[in-house]
């Protein structure tokens, strides 16, 4: 592919995949240096990690295994020749034993580094990772990137020459998904990337929304948004006090240490509230779902550390004498 250089995203560790699997680590050992069945990437400084495909073919393997399969006769078996001999000998399919998650496509350096310091934003994904510039992989026609369900991309200040070139790398691509993320004031091109199927954010992204997006725009531009509840999308923090706990600070208008628990309760319940009221709440598209989700889990995460504060006062006030 040129000097284009695609990187896999996520990456997994010999133990992740074992618990993933069920395979043993030694085993999955044995399979590699046996079958050369095993990671295929390699890390900068050597060391070998799994990519999300190969975390896919070994749970066929795994599975077919489990179902007496000898690992000798499957070993080099591509994955469609395992998904028919899968459903050939217990009439499951592939995608009730592994989810296959939507390839997305990352361009841009900036972009790279910042998702090398998010890569909660990647775990529902097979993400590639392409450190270079929109026009390099514009201007590199035998590009092979594979199959891709989305694009999403770095570009800069926007006009109407980068506008040009996303739409002709979105149909090499064959895909009607892309999101551009532009650093500059570009709502002036919002009708335009619109009316192209292009969605615009900023750059760099705000954690939520990118995973937001690559959950619903990923479902066919969200067809079905507003009918979702945000939990589901979204992983809420855990609730630390119970009801009681909480109900305990209630008339405890200051601690021993001087803090006021009456009035921390107060805050936790109306975050929950929140939590609770943004979570069941329609939209009328994504965006809009997108700006819920960061409100929910922005919310989530100041009720836990205000129930946090709150418990460790209320145990404080145990103690004291």
């Amino acid at each position: 592919m040129g000097s284009l250089q695609v990187q896999p995203r996520p990456l997994y560790g010999i133990g992740t995949v074992a618990r993933l699997t069920g395979i043993k680590p030694d085993t999955l050992r044995i399979w590699e240096r046996r079958y050369q069945l095993g990671a295929s990437h390699k890390s900068a400084s050597g060391r070998r990690q799994y990519t999300q495909a190969d975390l896919e073919h070994l749970q066929l393997v795994a599975a077919l295994v489990a179902r007496g399969a000898r690992i000798g006769e499957i070993a080099t078996s591509e994955r469609r020749t395992l998904e028919m001999m899968l459903r050939a000998r217990s009439g499951l399919e592939a995608n009730e034993l592994t989810e296959k998650k939507p390839r997305v496509l990352f361009v841009g350096e900036q972009l790279f580094a910042w998702l090398e310091e998010h890569q909660g934003c990647l775990v529902n994904v097979d993400a590639k990772l392409l450190p270079g510039s929109l026009e390099v992989l514009d201007a590199d026609v035998d590009a092979d990137v594979g199959e891709i369900d989305a694009l999403v991309i770095e570009c800069g200040d926007l006009g109407g020459e980068k506008l040009a070139m996303m739409q002709r790398i979105a149909d090499r691509l064959a895909t009607d998904n892309v999101l551009a993320l532009s650093g500059a004031d570009s709502n002036r091109w919002q009708p335009v990337l619109k009316e192209q199927g292009l969605t615009l954010g900023a750059f760099p992204p705000d954690p939520a929304f990118l995973s937001v997006y690559l959950k619903l725009a990923l479902q066919e531009r969200a067809t079905s948004a507003g009918s979702s509840n945000l939990g589901e999308l979204v992983m809420g923090k855990p609730r630390l006090l119970s009801a009681e706990e909480v109900e305990s600070a209630r008339g405890l208008e200051q601690s021993r240490m001087g803090y006021r628990p009456a009035k921390m309760r107060e805050l936790v319940l109306d975050l929950a509230a929140l939590e609770d009221r943004v979570s069941a709440s329609d939209s009328a598209g994504w965006e809009d779902v997108s700006v819920q989700a960061c409100v929910y889990a922005y919310a989530g995460q100041a009720r836990w550390l205000m129930e946090k504060a709150l418990g460790l006062v209320l145990e404080a006030e145990r103690k004291s004498p």
